[in-house]
């Protein structure tokens, strides 16, 4: 019997890889849970193997599921790709692109990845920096554009996703029980490093910046070293520390937006394509 592979199963089937849950890959692609999770049921008819397997946290690939992955997304790469060159709906061109450290391991992947497939002759430039450092580059046109964080009274621009900032420390050691607590912290000016000092302030602990930089790398190594603990986004979390929790002590933090930023008022065509991409992948994310 002849089978053929559908794009739009395919599609699918990758959303759902890279977010891990139905609802989540339904919001990418724009389409309903229930119409996502049919459209699984009938590519694992189609192939005669079952290819997710559900948990009560979301969903992960059986191994037909990991060995499909691999060709869905290069037969996907491949028919974008034929699709922009025939149609010319393909842009081309260089974008200078801005990401705060501690989205890049989360997001970036996704991102370039989903837009590298629809637009094959655009390269994209990565920079990593801390938002004071992202604006500044706005600023002086370094950057074509950047997301950003923002705070949550901030309403200069939509925003495309908010997440808890959360205390986090290595999973076999006691450092957040130190005193005074040691902290490895962000440059001086990000919203991280401020809404720590602030929270700590108000709750009366007393602490040390023991390690400030603009470099994530940096504090999660400290961080596992055990010597102090960091504020995080929780999507930024590492696997193998752990979200601390609150109380009187260590106190709750606040949230913060993304958003994205230009650095003209009326960005190029490539550079709306961008952020329009951008505004449908990171909610879902």
């Amino acid at each position: 019997m002849s089978r053929s592979l559908d794009i739009d199963l395919l599609r699918t089937f990758v959303a759902i890889a890279e977010t891990r849950t139905l609802g989540r890959a339904a919001a990418r692609i724009g389409r309903t849970q229930a119409a996502v999770s049919m459209q699984v049921q009938k590519l694992e008819a189609l192939l005669s193997q079952p290819l997710l397997n559900r948990t009560g946290r979301g969903v992960t690939l059986t191994l037909h599921g990991e060995r499909l992955l691999g060709h869905a997304r290069t037969l996907l790469r491949h028919h974008d790709a034929a699709v922009a060159d025939i149609t010319g709906a393909g842009l081309t061109g260089t974008l200078r692109f801005g990401c705060p450290d501690d989205y890049a391991a989360a997001f970036l992947p996704h991102i370039l990845r989903s837009f590298a497939g629809r637009h094959p002759q655009v390269f994209v430039e990565v920079v990593c920096a801390p938002t004071p450092r992202l604006l500044a580059q706005l600023g002086q046109h370094a950057l074509d554009l950047a997301l950003i964080s923002t705070t949550d009274g901030e309403r200069s621009a939509a925003i495309l996703r908010r997440e808890p900032l959360v205390w986090v420390g290595n999973r076999h050691d006691h450092a957040a029980t130190q005193e005074p607590l040691q902290l490895a912290l962000s440059d001086p000016d990000t919203l991280d490093h401020r809404a720590a000092r602030e929270r700590l302030d108000a709750a009366g602990r007393p602490y040390r910046v023991a390690y400030a930089s603009g470099s994530i790398s940096g504090l999660l190594a400290v961080v596992r070293s055990g010597q102090a603990i960091a504020v995080l986004t929780q999507a930024a979390v590492p696997a193998d520390l752990q979200v601390l929790p609150t109380d009187a002590r260590l106190p709750p933090l606040p949230t913060v937006g993304l958003s994205v930023r230009f650095d003209l008022p009326r960005p190029p065509a490539l550079v709306v394509e961008f952020a329009e991409h951008l505004q449908r992948i990171v909610p879902a994310l």
